[in-house]
This record gives structure tokens, C-alpha cells and sequence, in this order.
């Protein structure tokens, strides 16, 4: 598979407190957002938690905020949205709904990795209204039918 077309996300820091997102290595499909503050967690508690940041995605992408897996196994701590969505319009604070589900109390320290920031092409979809929908094998088998083993 070929190498892709780059994608240009403009990243603008909103405090000094601000660090740009950063891959920890070439071919990374997501790139770390930092904590622009400290923040304490209950087991149970969640935040929306800055990252002092606000970016410009070109129409056509779309952000995914996604959890670390480090702070999901170490300490039970994740996005509580996963994936959080970022569209192609919004200018606003980028933050991260973080969610401690630990047995113990969390602290984001400013400046710590709190999760990770993929940019992923969107088609443009037109939905339809119809009466009627192709047969699969599958059908209208239900949510989960393939079970969890």
C-alpha cells in the first residue's frame, strides 16, 4: 500500500500552558493531546479536561479523540465518549472527557498525556428514506448477536 495524501491541520495554542500534540513515533496514526491543567479525579468522576488547544480540520475530516491505552490499564482511566468527535467547523477548546473508572483517586498533572488525536477522512453521505432494505445473511438479527467469546 502506497504512502497517503498529507493533510494539513492548522493547531493553534490557546494559553502558555498549551502543548502541540505530538507523535511519539513516524507512522503513528494518532498524535498525544496534553492537559493544560491539573486535575483530581474520584473513582467514578469524570472532566472535561483542556488541552489548550484549538485547531482548523479541512472540510472532508473529521478529529477523533481516543483514549490512551496506558492510562486505561494502568489506572482505569479513559475517554468517556470514545471517540470524541471533532468536525471539519468547530474552533472551539478542543477538550477530553476523561473518565477515572479506578479503584482509586487519578491526578492529571499539567502537561501530561491525557489522550490522542486521529484525523480520519469523512465521506459525504446522503440518507435516504426507503420502505425497503436489501436482505442480508445477517438480517435484523440482534445488537451483540455474535456474542462475547
Amino acid at each position: 500500500m502506497g504512502k497517503t495524501t498529507a493533510v494539513t491541520v492548522k493547531v493553534k495554542l490557546l494559553s502558555a500552558d498549551a502543548k502541540m500534540p505530538t507523535r511519539a513515533r513516524v507512522g503513528d496514526v494518532a498524535f498525544d493531546l496534553y492537559s493544560a491543567a491539573d486535575v483530581d479525579l474520584a473513582p467514578g468522576e469524570h472532566s472535561a479536561v483542556p488541552t489548550g488547544i484549538a485547531v482548523e480540520i479541512p472540510e472532508g475530516y473529521e478529529g477523533q479523540v481516543r483514549p490512551r491505552s496506558g492510562l486505561a490499564v494502568e489506572h482505569g482511566v479513559t475517554v468517556l465518549n470514545t471517540p470524541g468527535t471533532i468536525d471539519s467547523g468547530y474552533r472551539g477548546e478542543v477538550k477530553t472527557i476523561i473518565i477515572n473508572l479506578g479503584s482509586e483517586p487519578f491526578h492529571i498533572d499539567k502537561g501530561m498525556r491525557i489522550s490522542q488525536l486521529a484525523i480520519r477522512p469523512v465521506p459525504d453521505v446522503n440518507l435516504v428514506e426507503s420502505k425497503d432494505l436489501s436482505g442480508t445473511e445477517r438480517g435484523s438479527w440482534g445488537f451483540g448477536s455474535t456474542g462475547v467469546s
